[in-house]
């Protein structure tokens, strides 16, 4: 039982970390969309509209695809809530936290990805 709590806090501590991670980004999205309308009324032209609006449609993306890996890990600490100190670790949950985990991975490498761009077009607009 004693391996059982502890494998289950790091699960925990894992998707805490994580739900901080994605409500910082989420904010974050926020802030680079008041940067994208501070561009938009400078008017600069279609040079500068024409990725204004793929970024815009971007961040609406990307705010999609963080509330719905927040609903996941919502979900998931439900079941971890919910384990039976009685029954064993049968790898079910190790298997659900790893699909998470490379989710999470994914979604990461593709958020810094979209920063990056969006810190390029920024310096070459602002």
């Amino acid at each position: 039982m004693q391996t059982k709590v502890l494998y289950l806090s790091d699960l925990k501590f894992n998707l805490e970390t994580w739900k901080r991670e994605l409500r910082f980004h989420f904010n974050e999205m926020d802030t680079f969309q008041e940067k994208l309308e501070e561009i938009a009324e400078r008017e600069f032209g279609q040079k500068a509209l024409k990725p204004l609006e793929v970024f815009q449609n971007r961040i609406l993306i990307e705010k999609d695809a963080i509330s719905k890996l927040l609903h996941r890990i919502r979900n998931k600490m439900i079941n971890i809530n919910r384990v039976s100190y009685e029954e064993s670790i049968d790898g079910r949950m190790r298997n659900e936290q790893n699909t998470l985990r490379d989710d999470m991975k994914n979604y990461i490498k593709l958020h810094y990805e979209l920063k990056e761009e969006m810190m390029d077009y920024f310096l070459e607009w602002l």
